[in-house]
This record gives structure tokens, sequence and C-alpha cells, in this order.
């Protein structure tokens, strides 16, 4: 393939969000999967940065930043307050670019923002669109859609915009789930990923804390029952018609499965999972119904639990953007699947463009 016969691929990475550091991970990843041998040979790589802050850095400092030139921490929030004009596009050449790669975790990225900014571009994009990363993003829209599909999930409960120093609220709020839910329980914020923000409680003099730590990141608060589980996973990819990957299973030391779990420590990968046939065979079913339901195609991770005691499949989420870091199940899954990493981020912006 000749040079001018090159896809030059948009990848989009950092963001203001607090996954912002697992984003640089993931497009590290993604960088050099293009730049792989056979990749090179297809495509090029034009790289966008958007620091804490979110400024927008050109490419040749954003791909600095990607192959260790410069430290992401030492980028510097901009003096917009002096300026006439303001304008984050201000000085990116986008222009070139055939198929954007989003890479933003969280905020501003898996919720759909990035998206309805790239469609100005009139350009294809590798995932899904608006509504599907809104759903995707927001745990309580995302599950009460899936409890009027009666697809089966933990027994949760909803506490949003609530005003946690009114005495009555409280007393209502601890009452509500002392009710309904057994303990331990999951105090999770609505928007939010990587398991920030998230705490397990297992009685109720720890509610509160929990839940004023949810409210930093989101004042919309979900509250799931905790239960003795195994970590399902099961990878997504396509458009019109979607695939699944092999399923995985992730096995842990720590009391559950949080950040420094995920991203630091060595856990025990399992792909494909150690399950038995027909349950592999409805985790797929429900996997591709979720996402479905909520308008997600592309490429995504879906998350389940599967019960110990009982076996009973209980779907926990859908992750629009999923990590493509050294320790993220996504390109794990895949690679049992027969796609290494080279072969699956071609195989995504096939997909965007309907190759």
């Amino acid at each position: 393939m000749i040079r001018g016969q090159k896809k030059c691929i948009g990848l989009i990475f950092g963001g203001n969000s607090n996954e912002h550091e697992v984003s640089i991970s993931s497009a590290k990843t993604v960088f050099q999967a293009f730049n792989s041998e056979i990749n090179k040979e297809r495509y090029t790589v034009k790289t966008f940065y958007i620091n804490k802050y979110g400024d927008w850095l050109d490419s040749y400092l954003s791909e600095k930043i990607l192959i260790g030139g410069i430290e992401n921490d030492k980028t510097n929030k901009q003096e917009i307050f002096n300026q006439k004009r303001i304008n984050f596009l201000d000085g990116i050449e986008f222009q070139n670019v055939d198929v954007w790669f989003p890479l933003l975790h969280g905020l501003n990225g898996e919720d759909g923002s990035i998206h309805g900014l790239l469609r100005f571009t009139k350009k294809p994009l590798v995932g899904c669109g608006i509504i599907g990363s809104a759903l995707g993003m927001d745990k309580i829209l995302m599950k009460t859609i899936f409890s009027k599909l009666k697809l089966p999930q933990v027994n949760y409960l909803v506490f949003q915009n609530k005003d946690l120093n009114d005495k009555e609220v409280k007393k209502k709020l601890i009452n509500e789930i002392k009710k309904n839910l057994n303990f331990p329980v999951f105090v999770k914020p609505s928007n939010s990923g990587s398991s920030l923000g998230i705490s397990k409680v297992k009685n109720e003099s720890e509610i509160l804390k929990a839940l004023e730590k949810a409210q930093k990141i989101d004042p919309k608060v979900l509250i799931e029952e905790g239960l003795e589980v195994r970590e399902i996973e099961c990878g997504i990819i396509g458009n019109s018609k979607l695939l699944t990957s092999e399923i995985g299973e992730v096995k842990y030391e720590s009391d559950w499965y949080d950040y420094d779990c995920k991203y630091k420590l060595n856990n025990e990968i399992i792909i494909p999972a150690e399950i038995d046939s027909k349950i592999t065979k409805q985790i797929k079913e429900i996997a591709i119904q979720s996402c479905r339901a909520l308008n997600i195609f592309g490429f995504a991770r879906v998350d389940f639990f599967l019960e110990k005691s009982s076996n009973k499949i209980l779907l926990n989420e859908i992750n629009t953007i999923p990590g493509f870091t050294k320790n993220s199940m996504f390109p794990m899954l895949w690679k049992a699947s027969g796609l290494n990493i080279d072969q699956l981020v071609a195989k995504l912006v096939d997909i965007s463009l309907d190759l």
C-alpha cells in the first residue's frame, strides 16, 4: 500500500477526568499497536493529548508524552483569561485525520461528550455514539433500562441530589438501605469508572462516609447489595452484527475489585473462564442484548457477576471505552479469541468504516 493510501488515525487521550492516567496508559498501548510492522503499512497516527485542565496540546507534544519525551504532569494550564479569543482547537491540526480513536476514559470522554464534538468533523470514529456512551457511563440510567428489560442484576437503590446535612434525609436513607438491602453494600458514584469513588460498606456506621466520598464525584449515587460473586467479563465488537469474545474471569486477593486491584496488583486472569458451557452461552447472549438495549456498538466490555452459591448470572455494567493497559481485560479477551493487539486495533478501525 503506498503512503497516500494510508489512513490517518486521530488518537485522543488524557482528559480532565479522574481516569486521566489510565487513559494515557491505554493510549500508549494503542499507539504502539498502530506502529507495529504490519500496521505501519496501513496507518499513520496523529496524537491529541488533553491535559488535566482540559487544554489540547499539539500533535508533536502529544506524541512526546506517549513515547516518554516529556511527563504529562509537567504540562501547565494555559493562561486563557487574558486571551481575546478562547478556542481549544486553535493550533490543533486535525483536518487530515481519517478516523478518530478516542481513548478518554470517564468525564468528557466515555460519557459521549467527545463523540458529540467529533461528529462535527464528519469523520468516522472508533466506538459507539453519543447515546450509547452516555447511557453506558451513567450507572443509574443503565440499570433502570436493564430493570425494564428484566435483565438479571443485584438489588440496588438510588440516591440522587440529596443533602446529606439534612438529618431527616440521612435517617430516611439509612432506614431504606437496612430495609431493602443486606450488608455489605457497595456505594458508587453514578458517573465514574475504574472503581474510583466506590466504597464497600460493611455496616450502618460506614454509610455516610461512603456517600460523601461518592458525592464528591457525582451527586447521583448508586447503592448495590454485595454478594459472594465471581468477576466475569466479555468483550464486544461490531456494528450491525455484534461479536463476543471468549469469557474471562478475574481472581483477586483483595477484599473487592477496587482501583488498586485493577491497575496495580497482579491478579489472576483466566481466559476462557472455567464455567459451564450453558452459562457461557447465556452470558454472551445477555452481553449482546444489553449492548443493543443501550445502543452500544463498535467495542465495549460487558461485566458480570456470577453468584458463587447459585451460579446465577448478574449483569453488572457496560464499559464503552474499556482500558487497553497492560493489565486490561479487553485486549486479553480478544487475544484469547484470535486477535492480538495489532489485529484488534486494525479490526476496530475497519468496523468504524464498516469494512
